[in-house]
């Protein structure tokens, strides 16, 4: 076993031990922990991980809109990134995408806001975003 590997598998588990303690995590802590087992179990995590950034971007970093922003575009990617076969995806996606139009909203960004939008309304109807 190489260092690296090493070094990712002992990331794994202090993740799940961390998860699997007795007492309620940080959300800083819990997006810590689903962005490392996202890695190697996608299909768990990632609707995990999409919520968790959410609750981070609003207990942490309400009063930095930038951060809050990145977190919630994060949030989004995780989303993205789930198997497209997932009952629950599009509804994720759909909501990820809500919160993360409602800081563009805020902040003034109408071009990227109109890009959520796009993509929302192809979302929900179920066609595929064209490239």
């Amino acid at each position: 076993m190489t260092f690296s590997a090493h070094a990712h598998h002992d990331a794994v588990l202090r993740a799940r031990v961390a998860l699997l303690g007795s007492q309620t995590l940080p959300a800083r802590q819990q997006v810590s922990a689903y962005r490392v087992l996202a890695q190697v179990s996608p299909l768990a995590y990632l609707p995990l991980l999409t919520v968790a950034l959410y609750e981070y971007s609003l207990q942490d970093f309400a009063h930095l809109p930038e951060t809050a922003l990145a977190l919630r575009a994060e949030a989004v990617g995780a989303a993205r990134r789930m198997y497209a076969a997932e009952p629950a995806r599009g509804l994720l996606l759909i909501t990820a995408l809500g919160r993360y139009r409602e800081l563009l909203e805020l902040m003034g960004r109408e071009e990227e806001l109109a890009a959520v939008e796009r993509e929302t309304a192809h979302v929900a109807s179920g066609r595929p975003l064209p490239l």
